[in-house]
């Protein structure tokens, strides 16, 4: 049983896509504080770090695994394209492995925190964690979207398995995606959005990895599991496995496909976030300390 009694009141219930091309944008927000030094230097760590570490994808990028998904996929004639889509891949997945070593995973209910604040308290949601990893990519001239997810609040109940009848009954998700420069693969003139889900690789590759699916149990938030294994919210995808706790496909969960924003501030400011104000405010000091994982 969850609780209808901590949402906010004018959470609009759309069970329909929001069907508009949105372009995504590099622009700081108030929550995507970029220029802040804190996420510049991050951003800068990691684009040393990556390049440091994968040479080959500068000096012979049509050597490299082409990370982008099925649904983007680069022009393999134009190795510069594939080169530039490579490179920027690995910024993205050297900053995540950064961000998850330097930001302690709590559960933080202040949605809307800037990054810069995150990156200084040095500890954050993983929704909080996904927002910094937009940021960097943004100060790194790659532009970021998100997509709006309502899931059912069931989802977190192995987390709470004693408060179940105070957990939300609706959690606003914002899910990340990547704009990778190069030609269209077809009419769409933004065919090449890679989503936060296949930063490490497309989903069928993930879903055969060891460990199973996303269980949302124990310190492993979705944070660190997108890098080990599939999170599929659209149904496509099934991990190898006879225990229905771990599987891949999370679309059961979800309640509501709310579209696409061009920033997690869009989405909040139409939608809301997960819980009222004073809901936030009474919650957040015990919350936003809390160690995920820890009971």
């Amino acid at each position: 049983m969850t609780s209808s009694l901590l949402r906010p009141r004018r959470r609009i219930h759309e069970d329909t896509v929001d069907r508009r091309v949105v372009a995504g944008s590099t622009a700081p927000t108030r929550i995507l504080d970029w220029p802040d030094r804190r996420v510049t230097a991050l951003a800068e760590r990691a684009a040393n770090t990556a390049s440091a570490r994968h040479p080959e994808s500068v000096e012979n990028p049509g050597k490299v695994e082409n990370p982008v998904s099925t649904e983007g996929t680069m022009n393999a004639q134009d190795p510069s394209i594939a080169g530039d889509a490579v490179r920027r891949v690995q910024v993205l997945r050297t900053a995540h492995r950064l961000i998850a070593t330097a930001v302690r995973p709590v559960y933080s209910v202040q949605d809307e925190r800037p990054t810069s604040q995150v990156l200084r308290l040095g500890r954050g949601s993983c929704s909080q964690r996904l927002a910094v990893l937009e940021a960097v990519a943004r100060a790194s001239g790659v532009a970021t979207r998100v997509r709006g997810l309502l899931l059912d609040g069931a989802f977190w109940y192995p987390r709470f398995p004693h408060l179940r009848r105070i957990v939300p009954d609706q959690v606003v998700l914002a899910w990340p995606e990547f704009h990778l420069t190069g030609p269209s693969t077809g009419e769409h003139p933004m065919a090449h959005w890679l989503t936060v889900a296949e930063l490490f690789g497309n989903l069928d590759e993930l879903s055969n990895g060891p460990g199973g699916g996303f269980t949302n149990t124990g310190p492993e938030t979705l944070f660190e599991a997108l890098s080990r294994t599939a999170i599929d919210w659209d149904g496509t995808t099934l991990c190898p496995t006879t225990d229905a706790r771990t599987a891949c496909d999370l679309s059961g969960y979800v309640l509501a496909d709310l579209g696409h924003f061009g920033s997690r501030d869009e989405l909040f400011a139409r939608h809301g976030q997960t819980l009222c104000r004073v809901a936030r405010l009474v919650a957040e000091p015990v919350l936003g300390r809390h160690s995920a994982g820890a009971r």
